[in-house]
């Protein structure tokens, strides 16, 4: 693909230039938007969305790329319309919105990302060990001793910068997709016609009195956070305006950005329809009710040593890159909140000394609670949910209304689907809590 794309000259519409021709940093980038987004939370999209049945699996599959798409290209503008050229996201809400909002922001924004990363440095613990006992007959290493080890791997390659994170994901990205696309082709002589026997938008039986309306309405947050990228988006942004300047920044962003969904929508929603093909409604929402991951609930189901050996991996690959793409946005969260506490202060630090101060907290945090491993941290990524949906939908929106320099990207029909998808999804989110 990248072959063929970098013979090709692209025209600029809107004021005829030529844009630069697809270059590897590009490719590198779009695998890592990838790698970001599509992590562990997969493995559990085909439970949430199949006991619906067909339909709500259908309408995914229409909403999925739209909704990703103008939703992450409006985070990304919101971003190039800062002023400074190395100006990341911390920089720009407060230029935008002002001191005080765009303090608030830079916190709301750490929080809807940090939490995350949490989460991955316990999971890729727990994965690790359960493999080493139940597949590899070892027995379990001191939670603290596995949890260092693991982290420090992970924090090693943060250590040499974003250039190495960005090529480690891009890598990460091949071995997950073959297996991700080797396992739906495994399971294609399991299908069976169960999910389509319920068609209709009324009563699910399998759901009790839950209909498939309300199904769709509740599986659209788990759409926003299954394709979620955006911790990665600010560090696309200023990473692409330094290569092409102004001029090309925004459109090179733009065919990134649709390139990599474009590669999310159809290797994710294949996985997705070929595990919900091969199980009843009813056994999807048993496995929910186990609050068990897809990969898990196959090879106990059909008891599949492939799947038994393939899942860890799977889901170890899976939630490495997508810490790594974490990072980068828990990073500049991090940055921004001591940069703006200092300078209230009158005082400034160096952007090494701070990324040092980063690295150390972001380690220091992420072996605390992997080796505590807290049964909270659902519960502080479900509260996570509902700010990310603010920050990544309506708030990129508020700004294109508000913003002369955004003037340009107002009275678009997508800016209108992206607020009424953004309201359900936050919404919807919301009532999970309640």
């Amino acid at each position: 693909m990248s072959k063929l794309m970098t013979n090709k000259v692209a025209i600029d519409s809107k004021n005829g230039s030529v844009l630069p021709k697809w270059q590897k940093s590009d490719t590198l980038w779009m695998l890592s938007l990838y790698g970001t987004a599509i992590g562990a939370g997969v493995l559990f999209l085909p439970i949430n969305a199949g006991v619906g049945g067909l339909i709500p699996l259908l309408v995914m599959l229409i909403l999925a790329f739209p909704m990703t798409f103008f939703a992450h290209q409006a985070l990304c503008r919101f971003v190039l319309s800062g002023k400074s050229r190395e100006g990341d996201i911390t920089v720009v809400v407060e230029e935008a919105f002002g001191r005080t909002a765009g303090n608030w922001i830079t916190v709301l924004y750490f929080f809807a990302i940090y939490p995350i990363l949490l989460v991955y440095s316990v999971g890729i613990t727990n994965t690790v060990d359960s493999f080493m006992v139940h597949q590899l007959g070892m027995e379990s290493l001191p939670r603290a001793l596995l949890s260092f080890v693991l982290v420090a791997f992970l924090m090693s390659i943060v250590h040499f910068g974003e250039e190495l994170i960005v090529k480690v994901m891009s890598v990460l990205v091949f071995p997950f997709i073959a297996v991700l696309m080797i396992l739906a082709l495994f399971l294609i002589p399991e299908w069976n016609g169960e999910i389509f026997a319920n068609l209709s938008l009324g009563s699910n039986g399998s759901e009790g009195e839950q209909s498939i309306l309300m199904t769709l309405w509740l599986v659209i947050p788990v759409m926003v956070f299954a394709f979620n990228h955006s911790p990665i988006i600010s560090s696309l942004a200023v990473a692409k305006r330094k290569e092409y300047g102004e001029t090309y920044a925004a459109p090179k962003c733009t065919n990134i950005i649709a390139a990599s969904n474009i590669m999310m929508v159809v290797t994710v929603m294949f996985f997705v329809f070929s595990c919900a093909f091969c199980l009843t409604p009813a056994e999807l929402l048993d496995a929910k009710a186990q609050n068990i991951s897809t990969l898990s609930y196959l090879a106990n189901r059909f008891n599949s040593p492939v799947i038994e050996y393939i899942g860890p991996p799977i889901a170890f690959i899976a939630m490495a890159k997508s810490f790594l793409g974490h990072y980068l946005g828990g990073k500049e969260g991090f940055n921004g909140i001591v940069n703006k506490f200092l300078r209230s202060r009158n005082k400034t630090i160096s952007e090494k000394k701070l990324d040092k101060l980063a690295i150390v907290f972001m380690f220091v945090t992420a072996w605390g609670v992997a080796t505590l491993n807290p049964s909270i941290l659902g519960l502080i990524e479900s509260l996570g949910g509902p700010i990310l949906a603010v920050l990544l939908f309506l708030m990129p929106m508020y700004a294109i209304h508000k913003l002369p320099v955004l003037a340009k990207y107002r009275g678009k029909p997508s800016n209108v689907f992206i607020v009424v998808m953004g309201l359900v999804a936050i919404s919807a989110a919301i009532y999970n809590l309640l």
